[in-house]
């Protein structure tokens, strides 16, 4: 087998969905002016890190000296069906998105990704140079991974894959390497529009853009201050994060689910009690949500979160 086929093939066997690869070449202009006019419109809300390193996130041959391919990486996570006891109505419950009902996929995923890296450099024939990226790395990762054939970049801006769906998590390997490109995809979302009418708040608008500052993933993980009240009720009672778009996608419907049985998932966080989060200390926090996305925000946005949902409820704090 050549390089690239011996690279796909122990990216399989590790436990990714999907792997393609593409060059290191920047976005191309109408990509670089859409996310420009992003930014201007301020619908990057307060994430500055977004306005930073702009030439690292547009071009990712900035992040290695000398490189030339990107290796870039799906798991799906659309999660197992199981049975687990009905909420008790006494402990009115917030809603967690699918993905944090997985332990942190940032850890998860970079563990495969060095045993990739280590079995790439005992089979190339060259000095084998890399960085590996999940996520936190200035990478315009779904760019990316569309030009290497993962997929498509759909109206609820996520990668959507014709027989995975959107509920994808996405990595890169950026190398020094000179590896073969795969061919984009030709499929697109046509004219469905059922992740927009989905969107509770109109973050996804229907000129294509979407506008972070009411997106309710952004206002219940990113967003620091004090939720506007227009927005904040139709939140309801959403915990953490939202799932609307990607479950109104129809390339989601038949999607199968996560096979990778090492990736931990907790059913039982599906929907968490909200007085308990009222009472958390610190430390109970840190304890219960070491190993998960949940931690990001911090245990005082949670308690935001969690009166936020009650508020909604229509249940008064105890």
């Amino acid at each position: 087998m050549t390089l690239v086929q011996d690279i796909k093939q122990k990216a399989i066997e590790l436990g990714f969905a999907l792997v393609g690869i593409t060059d290191a070449s920047p976005l191309d202009d109408k990509q670089f002016k859409f996310f420009n006019d992003w930014l201007a419109l301020g619908y990057a809300g307060r994430m500055l890190y977004m306005r930073k390193n702009l030439n690292k996130r547009t071009s990712p041959a900035r992040l290695l000296q000398g490189a030339q391919s990107v290796v870039c990486l799906g798991l799906n996570y659309k999660p197992p069906i199981i049975e687990t006891e009905p909420p008790d109505a006494n402990a009115p419950a917030g809603r967690i998105a699918k993905y944090a009902q997985y332990q942190d996929y940032h850890s998860f995923i970079k563990s495969l990704l060095r045993k990739l890296t280590d079995f790439i450099a005992s089979v190339a024939d060259t000095d084998f140079k890399f960085r590996i990226c999940v996520d936190s790395a200035p990478v315009p990762e779904r760019a990316l991974a569309a030009r290497a054939g993962l997929g498509f970049i759909g109206k609820n801006h996520m990668l959507i894959n014709p027989n995975l769906g959107p509920q994808i998590f996405l990595a890169e390997i950026i190398t020094n390497l000179n590896l073969q490109p795969d061919q984009p995809l030709s499929s697109d979302c046509s004219n469905c529009n059922k992740c927009i009418h989905a969107c509770p708040t109109g973050a996804l608008q229907p000129d294509g853009q979407f506008n972070a500052n009411k997106c309710i993933s952004y206002l219940t993980i990113e967003y620091k201050g004090q939720i506007p009240l227009d927005l904040s009720e139709k939140i309801h009672d959403r915990l953490f994060g939202c799932d609307e778009c990607v479950l109104a996608c129809p390339y989601q419907q038949n999607a199968p689910v996560c096979k990778n049985k090492n990736f931990k998932f907790y059913p039982a966080r599906a929907n968490l009690n909200l007085r308990r989060i009222l009472d958390m200390t610190e430390d109970e926090f840190k304890t219960e949500f070491a190993d998960s996305p949940i931690k990001r925000p911090g245990l005082k946005i949670l308690k935001r979160n969690a009166q936020t949902c009650l508020n909604n409820l229509s249940i008064p704090p105890a």
